[in-house]
């Protein structure tokens, strides 16, 4: 069994494998009081005035305490981030780091725009962790660019992808949590996709192009491609061919 998981584990693409451990071991180790959350929290203030920037990365490693609602977005980040890494994005691991980046990026800016709106500041006040918005932004991309995969809701119902995220929004809701946490994640989501797959096909144009810098700091990938068996290939023409 341990070798099983330690296998998985292994064969779990850099970004996925990154991102999960330090989210495990972040989390375990608040749970553990080794790690204060206070020090994690997302805190505009602290982060200006006290220049307490990681901050602005702590927030999406912490998942709360770990309960059945932390196994439910271990899943999902293991799983939906994994199959975008080793999938849509395969060979190309800058370009889903840069996908990250943006999502937090949109996350943060709505929690602080959000934060500065009479009426809206109270409920804003209170998302203080990104992590589970983060995670929601992954699934919904991933939902997007494979709509008609069918799936199955604890084998009550059947739907296909593309319904996916309404899907656990609606479940989020009936055991009571905070619907404006998955609802964050949608519109980060929903922004890359537009921007990366609908815009560029409306105009030709491409405004999500990952930069150099981050390019530079992930080495070349070759996808290998395996030649198919029985597969014959016709000899040059003989014109082609040149005798000393």
């Amino acid at each position: 069994m341990a070798q099983a998981v330690e296998e998985w584990y292994k064969q779990m693409p850099i970004i996925t494998r990154s991102y999960l451990t330090a989210a495990v071991v972040i989390t375990i180790g608040c749970s553990l009081e080794i790690i204060s959350p206070h020090n994690l929290y997302l805190n505009p203030t602290l982060v200006i005035k006290k220049y307490q920037c990681w901050r602005l990365i702590t927030n999406f490693l912490y998942f709360r305490k770990m309960d059945l609602d932390f196994m439910f977005h271990m899943f999902f980040l293991a799983r939906y981030c994994k199959l975008l890494e080793e999938n849509s994005f395969r060979g190309r691991t800058a370009d889903f780091f840069y996908m990250l980046l943006f999502g937090a990026t949109v996350l943060t800016g709505i929690v602080l725009i959000g934060g500065m709106v009479p009426g809206l500041s109270e409920s804003f006040a209170k998302i203080i962790f990104l992590s589970n918005s983060l995670t929601f932004m992954m699934v919904y991309v991933w939902s997007k660019q494979n709509p008609f995969i069918h799936m199955s809701f604890l084998g009550l119902f059947t739907f296909t992808a593309a319904y996916l995220p309404w899907v656990l929004l609606g479940f989020s809701v009936l055991v009571g949590a905070s619907a404006w946490v998955d609802l964050l994640g949608m519109i980060a989501g929903h922004a890359y996709y537009f921007l990366e797959d609908v815009y560029p096909r409306m105009t030709g144009r491409r405004p999500l192009r990952t930069p150099s810098f981050i390019r530079a700091m992930f080495a070349d990938e070759t996808v290998v491609v395996a030649r198919p068996a029985n597969v014959q290939f016709a000899p040059p023409p003989a014109d082609a061919i040149h005798q000393d």
